[in-house]
Parts: C-alpha cells; sequence; structure tokens
C-alpha cells in the first residue's frame, strides 16, 4: 500500500492561493521531485480543471513555455491523474481517471493499489480526507508571505486536531522552508 502526501504552497498565515507564493526553479525543482516519486497524482474536479486549462497545451508544445515547464507538462500528461467529482464524470485529459462513489473506499483502493504513492494536491479535497484519515503525510512549501486574504488551509474545519510528526524541515535560499511531517501514531485525549 502507498502512501496519501498531501502537499501544497501555504503562506504563514495560511493561504493556500496559488499566486501568492514564490514561483522559482526551486519551488518548481520541490513539486518536480515530488511528482517523479509519486504513483499517482490525485485531485479534486477544480484543481484537475485549473491544471488542465494549461499543462496539456504545453505538454503538445503549443505556447510559450520555457524547456523545464514543458518537460514537466510531458512527464505530468503521462502520469496518472485521480479526479474526484460527483459534478463532472468525463476527464478527456491523458491518464485522468474518475473517483466515483464512496470516497473512503474510492481513495483507499488507490493506496493500495499504488505502491509508489498518491500525491495530493487539492486543498479542499485534502479536507474531506483528513477528515476520513486517510493522508498520511504532508508535505509543504511554506512561504515568507503573509497574505492577508484566503483561501486557506482548512477554513472548512476538522473535528479534531491532527498530531503530526516533523521528518525534516529545510530553507530554500528564496525563504521558503520545505517542511515534511507524518501523522502521528500516537493517540491521546481528542488528538488523532
Amino acid at each position: 500500500m502507498g502512501l496519501l502526501i498531501f502537499s501544497t504552497n501555504v503562506t504563514l498565515d495560511g493561504c493556500v492561493d496559488h499566486q501568492v507564493g514564490i514561483a522559482d526553479d526551486e519551488t518548481h525543482a520541490f513539486f518536480t521531485r515530488l511528482m517523479n516519486e509519486s504513483g499517482a497524482m490525485l485531485w479534486g474536479r477544480v484543481t484537475y480543471e485549473m491544471m488542465e486549462s494549461y499543462w496539456p497545451a504545453v505538454a503538445r508544445g503549443e505556447g510559450e513555455a520555457p524547456p523545464r515547464l514543458r518537460e514537466w507538462a510531458v512527464k505530468l500528461d503521462a502520469k496518472p491523474k485521480y479526479v474526484v467529482s460527483s459534478q463532472r464524470s468525463d476527464f478527456p485529459w491523458n491518464n485522468s481517471h474518475h473517483i466515483a462513489g464512496d470516497l473512503r473506499t474510492g481513495v483507499q483502493k488507490l493506496k493500495d493499489a499504488t505502491p509508489a504513492g498518491v500525491l495530493l494536491g487539492s486543498v479542499t479535497l485534502a479536507a474531506e480526507l483528513d477528515r476520513l484519515g486517510l493522508i498520511d503525510e504532508y508535505k509543504f512549501l511554506v512561504h515568507p508571505r503573509i497574505a492577508g486574504h484566503g483561501p486557506t488551509l482548512y477554513e472548512s474545519g476538522l473535528p479534531s486536531t491532527r498530531k503530526l510528526e516533523l521528518v525534516s524541515a529545510k530553507p530554500l535560499s528564496n525563504g521558503v522552508i520545505a517542511v515534511h511531517y507524518r501523522r502521528s501514531t500516537v493517540k491521546s485525549g481528542s488528538q488523532d
């Protein structure tokens, strides 16, 4: 069984707006490594549609893109992509698959079938999967920014506190800190 790893960019005040963080070679390399190490990507419909609106065209060589982004787009195009959606069932982007029905069952089957792990990149979906206890690890890029606006990480709340164990923290030269946490195996009180 593979791990479900939630990864995103987040500011010091919890903002997860993809336009607020630092987009440079270091942050790109972080997400490229995560994608290369994972066996599949998992998104909600909104994230899928945002990605689908840009990256397939880049992978096909359409439009302007630096070589490193085109290379990333080709890898992403080939990577299995799973989408959770109750509003859409047709996902034509290459190697895209729909997870329908019971969320816990569908995602657990995906984890079981993906020994290299599944990289989760949707904030709203992550909150729901965290409520179900399905996220194993968290790999965030914490940006040295205070956005002062949302959307924010877990803005819809969780039923209880999540206790995490620090695996690593690495500062990047741009001021971003790459943090890696795993779910704690210790249970105490209201912590999960």
